[in-house]
């Protein structure tokens, strides 16, 4: 998944205009865009737009933000929507890989409930929205083979820390948010799931949202989340490798097949070795699936 695209569960004329906004997926929210009093009615519009949505052809995958396990309303979310058979659960503010667990365990029985197929929905988890979570990065892996996902978030963080601003004046990330990105690229990995960067909140700079996305692309993180259509062709396109990216790591694996004895080749005047390979592999895998 390169581009995840927020919809806020309460807006029916949101959610249906969602589907062609080119996003791989929803991320149809019943948590922070939705108050308190309007969940109720929130967690119906949803359910009705996940089974509208099921029937059709060509659509994005459909994740639902519930609350917050601790909040006491992730139950109530949960009861009302996997009716409607989401193709995951994102989770938010999760302190362990323990959250993890529980959040599979509570999928497990709904969907016995629904007589759908065991472990078929995923969880993307929000790893650093809090200063706990920090301390507990490296408990994702093995934590469920229903992990899809690691993210990382900003917003709450900085509120957890009462911090006044997560960005400093020339519009990079403070070095408390930088560890906690740079911690999610780690723990995705050694979870084997994949790495998503969070969201640019500034919705009209396309240029620095290009840019943001370039330099997670290059650090490893294989998507980003969007608060807005209107950046989702930009996350796309990013993400998305080019062809002469593809050219090259084909002409790597080809050169490495055709010599499995050897532990360095070389390639345009350069010497390339086994993580070359490892790199040329997934970048082929991200094409693949994105095809």
């Amino acid at each position: 998944m390169r581009s995840l695209l927020f919809v806020p569960g309460d807006s029916p004329r949101k959610l249906e205009k969602s589907l062609s906004s080119g996003a791989d997926a929803l991320i149809l929210d019943l948590e922070d865009s939705v108050a308190l009093d309007a969940k109720p009615a929130a967690r119906q519009t949803t359910l009705a737009f996940l089974r509208d949505a099921a029937g059709q052809s060509s659509r994005p995958r459909l994740y639902i933000r519930i609350n917050a396990l601790d909040t006491g309303l992730a139950d109530a979310d949960l009861d009302a929507v996997m009716p409607g058979a989401p193709d995951g659960v994102f989770l938010p503010k999760s302190i362990s890989g323990a959250d993890v667990q529980h959040l599979a365990a509570k999928l497990a029985v709904r969907e016995a409930e629904n007589g759908q197929p065991d472990g078929a929905t995923r969880i993307i988890a929000i790893a650093t929205e809090t200063a706990r979570s920090i301390f507990n990065m490296g408990t994702y892996a093995g934590a469920s083979h229903r992990l899809a996902a690691l993210t990382w978030g900003a917003e709450d963080l900085s509120a957890d820390l009462g911090a006044e601003t997560n960005r400093l004046p020339d519009g990079s990330y403070a070095d408390p948010y930088r560890l906690a990105r740079t911690l999610t690229l780690f723990a995705a990995n050694a979870a084997e799931v994949a790495p998503i960067d969070t969201v640019f909140t500034n919705f009209r700079d396309d240029a620095g949202l290009e840019a943001e996305c370039e330099a997670a692309r290059r650090e490893g993180f294989t998507g980003k989340m969007a608060i807005h259509p209107g950046q989702v062709a930009i996350i796309n396109r990013v993400f998305t490798p080019s062809p002469e990216a593809v050219d090259r790591a084909r002409r790597i694996v080809g050169l490495f097949e055709a010599n499995p004895s050897a532990g360095v080749i070389g390639l345009d005047g350069e010497m390339l070795d086994r993580p070359h390979l490892r790199r040329a592999l997934r970048t082929l895998e991200r094409a693949k699936s994105n095809s």
